[in-house]
């Protein structure tokens, strides 16, 4: 099954960005070659512009709480296994100690350290970090994997605390949806949402045989999917077939 996420709100859509970038950095520092270490770095710039903004750590650390506060009032329910809670509210105490433990914004440190912030204001143009511009990063590009490895690893442990963070909470929102088996009628699908709840996140899983796309949009009162599959002339064209996929809405 291809799993499509939908984030209903801004701050949902930052986290799942993040942690698109964060299990990019992580796949890209395992590799050994250079131009995987040069696309690494990349990305922790790029976590650094996504996390740039004000109110996101902030954002963060009133997730953790109000998650840990959920959790806690769960206490002295029978149907809850009072081992797990304490280690899941445990896991959400460090993170939250691990991120207000870091100064600024994400990868705040890193932008005290000149080498790097001169690689930074070139790679966003077109082949602007050649050997003659940045001779001192082509010559980092030929050290030996290990050492490139140890110096992206110290670079990118200043976001780890946000990373850890982000995946945190994302795997509770994840874990608060049940998947539903539902049918697209002529490859359209609408629902009205219960009211009562406020949705941050709707992830749609559909068989990958099907050749098809979902187009999701939706707001606070219902959700829409259209689904589209991409022909040979490179375009998206609607489907008017009955389809099934499976939804699950998370608060």
């Amino acid at each position: 099954m291809i799993l499509y996420e939908y984030p209903f709100n801004e701050r949902i859509r930052t986290y799942l960005r993040l942690e698109h970038l964060f299990l990019r950095l992580a796949e890209l520092m395992s590799r050994s070659a250079p131009l995987d270490h040069h696309f690494a770095l990349t990305t922790i710039f790029e976590v650094m512009d996504v996390g740039a903004r004000a109110d996101l750590k902030s954002d963060v650390l009133k997730d953790l709480e109000k998650q840990k506060q959920i959790l806690n009032a769960y206490r002295g329910n029978p149907a809850i296994a009072e081992g797990v809670l304490d280690k899941v509210v445990d896991q959400l105490e460090k993170c939250f100690s691990g991120l207000n433990g870091q100064p600024g914004k994400a990868g705040q440190s890193l932008t005290e350290n000149d080498w790097l912030m001169s690689i930074r204001s070139r790679v966003g143009i077109p082949g602007g970090t050649c050997e003659f511009d940045l001779p001192a990063y082509f010559s980092w590009q030929h050290r030996n994997e290990e050492s490139r490895q140890a110096d992206l690893r110290r670079w990118a442990g200043t976001l780890t605390p946000l990373a850890e963070s982000i995946h945190m909470l994302l795997k509770l929102l994840r874990d608060s949806g049940a998947p539903q088996k539902v049918m697209a009628v002529g490859g359209q699908f609408q629902q009205n949402l219960p009211q009562g709840r406020t949705f941050q996140l709707l992830r749609l899983a559909v068989n990958p045989a099907l050749n098809l796309i979902p187009e999701i949009s939706g707001n606070r009162l219902m959700v829409s999917i259209r689904m589209m599959r991409h022909e040979e002339d490179d375009r998206l064209h609607t489907s008017s077939e009955d389809c099934a996929f499976e939804l699950a809405l998370c608060s």
